[in-house]
């Protein structure tokens, strides 16, 4: 078993906010147990990272319950407890909601929605009966406010959904001393956007530019560390929520 006392859980941990969240918790010396759909992809960020006994991948598809569950048997057999819950993974598309396909409505509804409910379930379970725990969901500013220039009506939607639910279980849990927040971010330089496209994406957003990954990770290791901010929708946007 690990020496560390922290546990995190981060689902879509292979590429952009996710590695991103990997590499942000173990630098705080948390175990991190990272899920995503491919044992290659899982296998690649552990040789990258060098993390050794700190890292344990877990491959499965997040929108259904069995990988939740195996997630967490798996986390706690090897470190003892999970600590934190971060709902990372979701599924972004941006065109007129009449071109949505269903398979495409299929996809967004198993990975946001979901890809949040059956991990933040397990988390509840198991964090309640220790009286403490910390639950993360990364949803999206253009939930917050929509934009016409940027039609994607399912993620509104669903991360619209969640953000509610946010406050729902938060206000839930709170008996159990578990909190539960959400960090709401703008666009992110990560591979989904291009660097020909960040300046048309930045200018989307007050401040002028789209977020580093690391804006969004120092959001996400604070709402980690408090024990006393619950049922909160924390947007890191470059403004772009607060109106036009």
């Amino acid at each position: 078993m690990s020496k560390s006392d922290n546990t995190v859980v981060i689902t879509g941990a292979t590429s952009g906010i996710g590695l991103g969240l990997v590499e942000a918790f173990l630098k705080e010396g948390y175990n991190v147990v990272g899920t995503g759909r491919s044992t290659e992809r899982l296998r690649a960020v552990a040789a990258r990272l060098n993390a050794g006994d700190r890292f344990l991948g877990v491959a499965g598809d997040v929108g259904k319950p069995e990988s939740a569950r195996k997630t967490f048997e798996q986390a706690i057999a090897k470190y003892g407890k999970v600590n934190v819950l971060v709902n990372n993974a979701g599924v972004f598309t941006a065109k007129p909601f009449v071109q949505f396909t269903p398979a495409e409505v299929e996809e967004q509804i198993a990975t946001n929605l979901k890809g949040t409910l059956y991990p933040s379930q397990e988390a509840a379970r198991h964090m309640s009966e220790r009286k403490r725990g910390k639950i993360i969901n990364i949803t999206a500013s253009l939930a917050i406010q929509p934009h016409g220039g940027v039609p994607a009506l399912l993620a509104v939607a669903l991360k619209g959904g969640i953000n509610q639910a946010t406050r729902a279980l938060a206000l839930e849990l709170a008996p159990q001393g578990v909190t539960v927040n959400a960090v709401a971010p703008g666009v992110v330089d990560t591979p989904m956007h291009t660097p020909e496209s960040h300046a048309a994406l930045g200018a989307l957003h007050p401040l002028g530019h789209i977020a580093r990954i690391a804006d969004i990770t120092d959001a996400v290791l604070y709402l980690a560390k408090s024990d006393y901010v619950t049922g909160t929708v924390l947007p890191v946007d470059g403004g772009f929520s607060a109106g036009r």
